[in-house]
């Protein structure tokens, strides 16, 4: 495995973060908030808007960047943070990031967190959201038929699940965007010994995490959309899996890319081999972080062209 990045390592010394169930979920939420965090892409336009959703309204965020276009294509935002951790104002930079980078109105999805919501709740509200973009795409001038699905972590988990959904209600999806996603819920796979100390996320805490977002499911046979790679993956929207080398869930983003590959979707994989989970965060602070988000986000704009 690579060295961790030296130009990260002086970062997370100058400023140590590790994601954590420390305290509770109140606790875990403002540690994450307190992250510091810099304006970014300022010219992209946003508002917010409130949806109907399966257990009462669902705060979206839509941005839209400088675009002569009347209707740009669309992404579905989903951010990660253990289904626990992060919201709409956390993720402002990264949904930005995508929307330029991507040339497309993004549409970032404010969905109940776990403990106190667990699963299926998120799974209900970024579906509920899904449809609503594309029943009402004209309505915040996107192209519902040039449609992507992106996230982070768990956010990259609901993606998956959003676009296995998709496919199952006839809804085309161009491409998959899962940065470092949970997939499996498989830590015998050897990243998860590998990494189990690792900076920003340790394999504590991704098991304290997927406990309170399972709640009090019963494991013995678990659904596709808890677990998205036990699901049919046939005739799926080609992917795009962004792992990191000291990341708990490497092998799992790269598991699933076979089992994709496997089942006949395209999929490109892109390892960092240098960074951590959450290195989205990173982007434009440290060279390789940012390397890395372009090229997801070069990958993104390519599938929505």
């Amino acid at each position: 495995m690579a060295d961790l990045d030296p130009v990260l390592q002086k970062v997370l010394e100058a400023f140590p973060f590790q994601l954590s169930t420390d305290g509770g979920p109140e606790a875990a939420r403002q540690r994450f908030k307190d992250l510091p965090r810099g304006p970014v892409h300022p010219e992209v336009e946003a508002h917010d808007r409130t949806i109907d959703g399966p257990a009462g309204p669902i705060a979206l965020r839509v941005y839209r960047p400088p675009a002569e276009d009347a209707a740009l294509p669309v992404v579905v935002f989903i951010h990660g943070g253990g289904w626990t951790v992060g919201d709409l104002d956390s993720y402002d930079g990264q949904a930005r990031m995508h929307a330029m980078g991507a040339g497309a109105v993004v549409v970032s999805v404010d969905y109940r967190l776990a403990p106190e919501h667990p699963y299926p709740a998120a799974v209900e509200d970024v579906w509920a959201a899904t449809r609503w973009v594309v029943e009402n795409a004209g309505e915040i001038g996107a192209d519902a038929g040039r449609l992507a699905v992106a996230g982070d972590s768990a956010g990259g988990n609901l993606a998956a699940v959003v676009a296995q959904s998709a496919r199952d209600a006839g809804i085309a999806v161009r491409l998959q965007l899962l940065w470092y996603p949970s997939t499996t819920f498989d830590t015998s796979l050897p990243s998860f010994t590998e990494n189990a100390n690792a900076p920003i996320l340790d394999l504590k805490s991704c098991k304290a995490f997927s406990r309170w977002y399972v709640g009090d499911l019963d494991l013995s046979d678990p659904p596709v959309t808890l677990i998205p790679a036990r699901g049919e993956l046939s005739g799926l929207a080609p992917a795009y899996i962004a792992v990191a080398g000291h990341d708990p869930l490497r092998d799992d983003g790269l598991r699933y890319a076979e089992l994709l590959t496997a089942a006949g979707v395209p999929v490109d994989v892109h390892e960092a081999e240098s960074l951590v989970h959450g290195y989205l965060g990173y982007a434009g602070i440290v060279p390789a972080a940012t390397e890395a988000l372009e090229l997801g986000l070069k990958a993104l704009r390519a599938a929505l062209t």
